[in-house]
Parts: structure tokens; sequence; C-alpha cells
């Protein structure tokens, strides 16, 4: 894997050579610190150093020493090499081809959320880092949009009006409608209702990228693939690549609270309660130190006052926060 692959772009090889670092067991905090700050310098850095671990996960080596690599790994790396040789002669120039290698990675993934994917310019309602926003959908239907959330109204089936979550939170509340149902997809599953009032959220990150729908009034019919569950007030369910879990009661009053602008916390360990935050918060905090990520936190958040949080969590732990361009916090 250290040895260079011509097929690859200095870009590419650097992705590489970044990705055994990281995984060979001697990363520092500092180390750690460059490649976020490396992955962040364009959109082109961070799509080499995605499509590296991913061809490194579907070569079947994740989990194996970097400095051993499965043969398989290296085939797929020179072929990414051949299909960008081939993908360059396709364009028209070199600068059309490194906008279209910008468009295809940086637009479709993103690094740290800095701008909107390809699915959110597509949506009909997006809300920004740290916004929240409230629409009428079908003239009935409240919709409120927590943070970082993207909506795209889908054409109506027969009496169903249809709207999908792409990504984030949204809370929808429905008067009493005649004749007619609201389906909300997230993922590959819908919830769908008549009247009442609930919430899906869908952090579309990772592989496993769970869905969870809360209900507050009502009831509500959630279905994905031939599994069907009926939730009634106070109750919520998830749903991921694994199905459906199984049906647990909520504090109403805390699973509503980002719709009064607050994010609470309750015996939430830090590394969760830090990727909640970064949700609201331009750029990303980065926790240093396993053991603190496993400190819980409690406390009550303004939305709209989170860098004023992250002073409180400095203070609360005794933490050392290192701040960087682009709004990276090294919490330590």
């Amino acid at each position: 894997m250290s040895k260079a692959h011509p097929g690859l772009d200095p870009v590419e090889r650097e992705a590489v050579n970044r990705l055994q670092k990281l995984t060979s067991g001697d990363m520092t905090p500092k180390d750690l610190a460059a490649l976020e700050l490396w992955r962040a310098r364009s959109p082109l850095h961070e799509a080499a150093f995605l499509e590296a671990k991913r061809l490194w996960r579907t070569a079947g080596a994740a989990g194996h020493a970097l400095s051993d690599p499965d043969e398989s790994f290296v085939a797929k790396l020179d072929a990414l090499g051949r299909r960008r040789r081939m993908s360059r002669r396709a364009v028209l120039s070199g600068g059309v081809a490194a906008l279209a290698a910008v468009s295809v990675y940086g637009v479709l993934d993103p690094p740290f959320g800095l701008w909107p994917s390809l699915s959110e310019l597509n949506s009909d309602y997006r809300t920004g880092t740290g916004e929240q926003r409230h629409v009428t959908f079908a003239g009935d239907v409240a919709i409120g949009l927590n943070t970082q959330t993207s909506l795209a109204i889908r054409p109506a089936e027969g009496i169903e009006d249809r709207i999908e979550l792409l990504s984030g939170e949204a809370s929808f509340a429905i008067s009493t409608r005649l004749a007619r149902s609201l389906v909300v997809l997230a993922a590959d599953g819908r919830t769908t209702t008549e009247s009442g009032r609930f919430d899906v959220r869908y952090t579309a990150s990772g592989e496993r990228s769970p869905v969870s729908v809360t209900c507050f009034e009502g009831a509500v019919r959630i279905e994905r693939g031939t599994d069907v569950v009926a939730l009634r007030s106070g109750q919520r369910v998830r749903y991921d690549l694994a199905g459906l879990s199984q049906i647990a009661a909520v504090d109403p009053q805390l699973a509503s609270e980002w719709q009064r602008g607050i994010v609470e916390f309750r015996g939430t360990p830090l590394i969760e309660a830090v990727e909640e935050i970064n949700r609201y918060r331009p750029g990303r905090i980065i926790l240093m130190n396993a053991a603190l990520g496993q400190k819980q936190l409690s406390g009550r958040f303004r939305i709209d006052q989170m860098n004023e949080a992250l002073l409180g969590l400095g203070r609360a732990f005794g933490a050392k926060l290192q701040r960087l361009p682009g709004g990276i916090v090294l919490l330590s």
C-alpha cells in the first residue's frame, strides 16, 4: 500500500497514505487533527479519502493492518486510477474534469456538511446549520423543520399525500383530514397517519443511518418492507438496515425540546452529545480523548447559543479546547 500507484493522482495517493496511518494504530491526536484539516481542504480531498476507505471496506479488508494489504484492495486502487484517467479523457478539458470530480463527490457527500448535498439542493424545503423553519403542506399539515433538514414533496398516490424526509428531523401536526392520509417517507420506510402529531428523524450518516419515529398525539403506522408497527402517544420506534426496533416509551417533553429551541441531555455520553451539538453549529467539534467521550452530560442548551454550550463543556469536564480554522474545535 505504501508503494506508489501510477494510476492515482497525488491527492488520491495522499488519501491512501493517510488511511494507512489512520488504521495503523500509530495515529496520534496531532495526526488526527491534521487528517481532519486535510479532508476539509477541498471537496476533492474529502472525496479521495472516502473513496479509498470505501474501496478498503469493499475489498473485505476492514480490520486488517494496512501494512499487510489485501491484494484485492490494491487492485481496486489501480482500477480507481484507470477510471480517473478514462473520465479525464472523456471531459472537454482538465478544468471541467476537476469541476466534475467536485460535483460527483463534493456535492453528493460534502465534508462536515459545510454545504448542501445534491439531494438537499433538490429538496423543496431545507434548513441550514442552526436554522429552524415552519411550513404548511397540503393546506392542513403543519411541519416544523429542525436544523440541517431537507424535505421533498412527492407525487400524491390515490388518497395519500406524500412527503420525503431526505435528512434531518421534522415534526408533523395534522388536523382531522377527510378521506386522505399523510405518508412521510424516510430511507426505506414509511410513516402513515390520518391525524395526530409526530416527529421523524433521519440521521443519514454512516452505514446504519437510523430513522426514528416518535408519536405525540393520535396514532401512526410505520412500515418497512413486510414489517409493520403502530405507535400511540408517547411511543417511539427506530428502523435501520437491521429492521424495526421494539416500541419504546419516551418522555414527550424531552423528545420535543428541539421544537422550543432547546437541546437537552440527560446522562448522555459526551461522544453522543457532541455529535448532536455538531448539528447546530458551523464546523465540527472533534473529541480527542476516548475516556472523555464516555463521561455523561446533563444540561439544557439553547440551539442559538451552541458556542456558549461548548465553553460549558470545557468547564464542566476540565477539557481543553483548541480552535482551528473552519469552525473545527479539538476537545481533549
